[in-house]
């Protein structure tokens, strides 16, 4: 088994995002918006390396369970425009 095969069986199995310890509040804003940061700076990470980003999705699948559409909407654009405002 591959290690991207590992990850793609979890992500499968993947339902909701699991309890984060750094974000033991109920607002899970702080939560969100790390695992969107997270996704793209695994990405960017292991694209340079010319490694599989399959890993990364896990990220994503978090992100996409806790943010509002319209936040990552937004975010992307400004990623697209290069007026992000977070380090990626």
């Amino acid at each position: 088994l591959k290690m991207s095969d590992k990850f793609e069986e979890k992500i499968k199995n993947y339902r909701t995002a699991p309890f984060d310890a750094r974000f033991p509040n109920t607002n899970q804003t702080r939560n969100c918006y790390q695992n969107y940061l997270d996704f793209h700076r695994c990405n960017k990470a292991l694209s340079a390396k010319n490694q599989d980003t399959a890993p990364c999705q896990w990220y994503r699948r978090v992100y996409k369970s806790l943010c509002p559409i319209s936040w990552v909407e937004k975010w992307d654009g400004q990623l697209e425009s290069g007026t992000f405002p977070g380090r990626i």
